[in-house]
């Protein structure tokens, strides 16, 4: 979708993602309207958090990064090609360099196979010869024992242990970037810290590039450099981790932060939820797509989707209305200000 701002996307990215739009078929001439024109870049050695409420698209996004499926349109430049030009062969290259972690640990495995033969198998796709000494190598970096472990199938270990697996299979082809999906939400909360902890401790040791999904913005604070809040397909705030919690300027993300629980029975749930149920992504609102739960939706929210902007040094908001920050400028003003610091990058 032209004209929805990409102020915030830097020229030194590693991936770097463009008007991405990911519809699905559902039958009578309609379409799911999943992602909608988003626009993400992520740098090396980052880690970018991407949040929102459960059906915003945020996995989706994370799939279709991964050609799984390829976006209906857009772009994704992965060190320089467009994931979504290439096919066949081409295309194959470049899967060891990108990996993904998914929700669910344990249904993420094949329960027929022991975990040596799991990890190992991209190395024997591949014709990689490390074999059982880089499947040791791995099992041992998230904390498993390989002679324990091996000849032990995924049915046998906890949630948190698959989860283990999981990220040692990611590992396997050393990748320069891990797509994790939601990786500790079907977890314990003692444990999603342990899972969490070994995210950094791999992210450090083997130069790793993350993407971290998840819906609770408490845990995305602990781990990401940079987060992007969307809201039924759309980016609504992009930020610097500290910057976002002190100072959201978009109402939807400050509602997220108001939401989270506080450990202390003496605090009152806030009473700046959100109102209203999240709208259909068959059929999003026109204009702004959170303006049928906002407060300070105006007719111009109706009427005029609203643009990325900065509002702060590296804070971008796309609100007509933000908390804290002036109303957005005239849309023409705001796409020739767009266009004219594009023209101007090197």
């Amino acid at each position: 979708m032209a004209g929805t701002g990409k102020a915030h996307l830097r020229r030194e990215s590693l991936l770097r993602v463009e008007d991405l739009v990911v519809e699905f078929p559902a039958g009578g001439g309609r379409k799911v309207h999943a992602v909608s024109g988003i626009s993400l870049d992520l740098c090396e050695g980052e880690t970018l958090g991407l949040v929102g409420e459960s059906g915003c698209g945020k996995s989706t996004t994370g799939k279709a990064i991964m050609q799984l499926p390829p976006p209906t349109s857009g772009s994704i430049v992965f060190q320089g090609q467009d994931l979504t030009k290439l096919h066949g062969e081409d295309l194959r290259r470049t899967r060891p360099q990108m990996q993904m972690i998914f929700q669910d640990p344990i249904s993420s495995l094949n329960p027929r196979r022991k975990i040596k033969d799991i990890i190992r198998e991209p190395l024997s796709i591949w014709g990689r010869a490390e074999g059982d000494a880089k499947v040791d190598e791995v099992l041992e970096a998230v904390g498993l024992d390989p002679v324990a472990v091996a000849d032990r199938r995924p049915h046998q270990f906890s949630g948190g242990q698959c989860q283990r697996i999981s990220i040692a299979r990611s590992l396997v082809l050393d990748p320069k970037v891990i797509i994790c999906d939601e990786p500790v939400s079907a977890l314990d909360v003692s444990v999603q810290a342990q899972i969490l902890n070994l995210l950094e401790d791999m992210k450090a040791r083997y130069q790793l590039t993350l993407v971290f999904i998840a819906h609770d913005l408490a845990v995305v604070k602990n781990i990401s450099d940079r987060v992007a809040v969307m809201y039924l397909g759309k980016v609504c705030e992009f930020a610097g981790s500290d910057e976002l919690y002190r100072q959201p300027h978009h109402p939807y993300t400050a509602a997220l932060l108001a939401s989270i629980p506080e450990p202390n029975p003496e605090v009152r749930p806030s009473a700046a939820g959100l109102r209203g149920e999240l709208p259909s992504p068959l059929d999003p609102p026109s204009g702004c797509r959170f303006r049928t739960r906002c407060p300070r939706a105006q007719d111009r929210c109706a009427e005029e989707e609203p643009i990325v902007r900065e509002i702060g040094d590296g804070h971008f908001v796309a609100c007509h209305f933000p908390l804290g920050a002036p109303e957005a400028p005239p849309r023409e003003e705001l796409l020739r200000a767009d266009a004219d610091r594009a023209a101007a990058s090197p």
